[in-house]
């Protein structure tokens, strides 16, 4: 699959999403996407967002066994909501617009996936 595309067609897919990325299993931001320059955090903030990001994703791995595979989860924010799906063993990271309806964003991304 290529991520550049995907990320590039999410990012497009609706005016809400502010940022697509690509966190692979190693806690790597091999991909990503901006719709602007303007970004809430710094560099460095970014880097602790994403390590948080993987931080969690491996804690809930331990449950998986009882819970199933991840499918997406979402962090709402005052200023933000971001998204994460599992995507081959990587999460697909999305940011987005705090009034943004996550649920359509999450099913055009789905779609947009399945056509990869």
């Amino acid at each position: 699959m290529d991520y550049h595309k995907l990320c590039e067609e999410v990012l497009n897919s609706d005016p809400q999403i502010r940022f697509t990325g690509i966190l692979n299993s190693r806690g790597d931001l091999s991909v990503q996407k901006y719709k602007n320059d303007s970004t809430l955090l710094s560099d460095d903030e970014v880097k602790m967002s994403i390590h948080y990001t993987f931080e969690r994703w491996n804690r809930v791995q331990n449950l998986e066994h009882r819970l199933g595979k991840e499918k997406a989860t979402i962090t709402e924010y005052e200023n933000v909501t971001l998204i994460s799906l599992l995507l081959e063993g990587n999460l697909l990271l999305i940011s987005t617009e705090p009034e943004a309806n996550y649920q359509n964003i999450i099913a055009k991304t789905n779609d947009i996936i399945s056509k990869q």
